[in-house]
């Protein structure tokens, strides 16, 4: 593990038999509370994109949000809230998708994204992609050009990146947990 996924891995507590028995929650909130290590997390995550010009930045809910906001920040682009059904005021696109553990709706403002506006998807982590997947479908449903998916944490095993490459987008992650 290079020194910054070991520095994150560090950072980054597990919570075992969280939300159900088997599974390892990967919580980054420890992370986030720790300056050096979010500072590093929003730093490796900009960097691949630094110099492009992205003009969106698109965060899942909820934890997506902290990271994508610092993210576009980083970047001067817009941030776009991705968020659960029923949360946004305005004229809205929604599409379901697949979670590990069942089926939800995610919903974005319409005129959020112009068609062929470049972004960059972000958020915590990707296990089984179906969030991820849902949000680029989202996004290409209204014009965007979905440029990357980034993540703090990849789970390997559960196969999130092989769908969201599949789908022609580039992935890149800061830290690889074995597992679930």
């Amino acid at each position: 593990m290079n020194t910054i996924a070991s520095e994150l891995a560090a950072s980054i507590r597990s919570i075992p038999d969280y939300p159900k028995p088997g599974i390892i929650f990967r919580d980054i909130t420890t992370m986030l509370g720790d300056a050096r290590a979010f500072r590093r997390a929003v730093d490796a995550l900009v960097h691949p994109y630094a110099g492009s010009k992205i003009d969106k930045v698109a965060g899942m809910e909820a934890r997506g949000f902290i990271l994508g906001g610092a993210v576009a920040h980083q970047l001067s682009s817009g941030f776009v809230p991705i968020r659960k059904k029923g949360k946004l005021p305005h004229d809205i696109v929604r599409i379901a998708y697949s979670l590990e553990y069942g089926v939800d709706e995610m919903e974005m403002h319409r005129d959020a994204v112009n068609p062929g506006e470049k972004v960059i998807l972000v958020d915590d982590l990707i296990a089984t992609g179906g969030t991820a997947v849902g949000a680029t479908k989202l996004l290409r449903q209204i014009g965007a050009e979905v440029v990357a998916a980034c993540f703090v944490i990849d789970l390997p095993d559960l196969g999130g990146r092989r769908k969201l490459e599949e789908l022609d987008v580039p992935v890149h992650t800061l830290v690889e947990f074995a597992g679930h």
